[in-house]
């Protein structure tokens, strides 16, 4: 994958739902190939401001409603709400169990960017149009 399409308006939302609450947001993001048609909110259930979790019920539900759209869960967005858009090193151990875009919006800069793992299993910044 070298990019990954999310409307401005989801952009939008994602934005203000990062910066509702002082601790890391988490989303599912449900589309077709590349495109964002759908985000299934869930709970970061550590509400923590360095890490999240979503629950086994909530992923279990995602899928769920990914399959009922006849579409895949393409990826995970979540926020860092005191640091910059990018991965973790427990973000990168995640990204290689949770294959696909990982979308991370940056509390302190205000911004966001897309992420996947290249053949050396390490983050790579892609497009995000």
């Amino acid at each position: 994958m070298t990019e990954v399409i999310i409307n401005k308006g989801y952009q939008n939302v994602l934005t203000e739902y990062s910066n509702s609450e002082s601790y890391e947001m988490c989303a599912l993001l449900i589309g077709k190939g590349t495109q964002v048609n759908h985000i299934y909110f869930t709970d970061n259930i550590e509400k923590s401001p360095v890490h999240f979790t979503i629950s086994n019920e909530q992923l279990i539900n995602g899928y769920k409603k990914a399959a009922e759209m006849n579409m895949d869960i393409i990826g995970i967005f979540h926020s860092h709400p005191n640091n910059k858009a990018y991965p973790s090193v427990t973000d990168e151990r995640f990204m290689k169990i949770n294959p696909g875009v990982w979308i991370i919006y940056s509390g302190t800069e205000k911004n966001m960017k897309a992420f996947v793992l290249d053949d050396n299993q390490k983050p790579k910044e892609i497009l995000f149009a």
